[in-house]
């Protein structure tokens, strides 16, 4: 894509990616794709507000210089020093040197720890401002949204709040930036879930601050560094951020995740009479085969929905392996509150529960009830678990 006027004089000048396959080396995005959004402010001084991963580095300059053929730069802002904000720095630095660096006191270490760049650095404070000529900019800090240096960037006359990472979500940009002309918003709306889930979730509590500090600025445009420029309802990736933050700590939504994996189906054929009891209840249930799905979708699920379902069986007298994975990294991303129930099959002896409540009580999860069965999965075993996925469904309704 090439760069798109967001208003007069302020530009879109990033770069799609539809080729990486794991975000920050971890998170599958081969289908969905990312965009690396960068902002050009073309002013009395020319400013730029973030840059792309080092891969995209031509596609990005190519784009700065339809709008700046002499790429005279005055000033670039980094929101945000992770690599996929800055990857362009060294080449950026090699054509316009005397460019003068704007960061946090944090960032301005970062800048150090990742580029060994100490020259040309000027530390901005919470609430600074900067006059660009027509245009100033305001910078707040907006620490842990997602790393501790992080700041947002906001355009006082247009009223345009950068925001690097915080509303921000996966997803290529399809033929167009602005989620006015976008022809499928609940993708995004979904990839912002997952985005969220994913990169966010630990510091929602951050979240909820930054929400709250952000209350008194009027906002009209949102240009995160991911995803859509909310041109038209910029109110709504904040509505859904605040929404989503407040399940680290009250109850989320009604609604039950069904995690399951199976060594030799015993298990499974018990998860088949859990889903029925649950759907006879009119209850929606998102079910995973933890064995195949990765993690990035099953976080955006259980950080939503209230009720959690577990069933897997015993493994060398603890939890099957590929669900202690899944729960670790729903303790490490804070998901909280939740009730539960677990079901499994054993062969010589028990043991996944007691792993199961070791992983989840510190997230104050209550286990509703537990089915453990030995071997195969009876008749009576069947109707039990059936039984069971009723209750589990009404206890997350009332």
């Amino acid at each position: 894509m090439g760069p798109v006027e967001i208003v007069k004089s302020i530009y879109w000048v990033g770069a799609n990616d539809r080729t990486t396959e794991l975000f920050e080396g971890l998170w599958p995005i081969f289908q969905e794709g990312v965009s690396y959004n960068a902002y050009l402010i073309k002013d009395e001084k020319t400013v730029l507000v973030d840059l792309v991963k080092d891969m995209k580095t031509d596609d990005f300059l190519d784009n700065v210089q339809k709008i700046l053929p002499t790429l005279k730069l005055d000033y670039i802002v980094l929101n945000h020093l992770e690599p996929d904000h800055t990857g362009a720095l060294n080449t950026i630095r090699r054509v316009a040197p005397n460019v003068t660096f704007l960061v946090s006191e944090k960032g301005k270490k970062l800048l150090k720890a990742f580029y060994g760049i100490e020259k040309n650095v000027s530390v901005v404070k919470d609430g600074d401002e900067l006059s660009t000529g027509e245009r100033t900019l305001k910078f707040f800090y907006t620490p842990f949204v997602h790393w501790p240096e992080t700041i947002m960037t906001y355009e006082k006359n247009d009223c345009i709040l950068f925001s690097c990472d915080a509303f921000g979500s996966y997803g290529a940009l399809r033929g167009t930036i602005f989620d006015d002309d976008s022809v499928d918003l609940e993708f995004y709306k979904k990839e912002m879930l997952r985005y969220y889930s994913n990169i966010v979730a630990t510091f929602s509590r951050q979240v909820i601050k930054t929400a709250e500090k952000l209350e008194s600025v009027p906002i009209k445009i949102i240009a995160p560094s991911h995803g859509l420029v909310w041109k038209t309802h910029p109110s709504e990736p904040i509505k859904l951020y605040k929404r989503w933050a407040t399940y680290s700590s009250i109850p989320s939504e009604e609604g039950i995740t069904l995690l399951y994996a199976s060594m030799y189906g015993n298990t499974e054929k018990a998860m088949y009479s859990v889903a029925k009891g649950i759907a006879d209840t009119g209850v929606r249930v998102d079910i995973f085969d933890v064995t195949r799905t990765h993690l990035s979708y099953i976080l955006p699920s259980l950080w939503q929905k209230r009720g959690v379902v577990i069933g897997a069986p015993t493994y060398e007298g603890s939890l099957f392996p590929p669900m202690i994975n899944v729960l670790e990294m729903a303790a490490l991303k804070r998901v909280m509150h939740k009730k539960a129930f677990v079901f499994g099959s054993f062969g010589w002896s028990g043991g996944a529960s007691r792993k199961i409540r070791q992983i989840v009580e510190p997230l104050r999860w209550e286990i509703v009830d537990v089915l453990e069965f030995n071997g195969r999965a009876t008749a009576e075993v069947l109707q039990e678990a059936e039984k069971l996925g009723r209750k589990i469904a009404s206890t997350v309704m009332s």
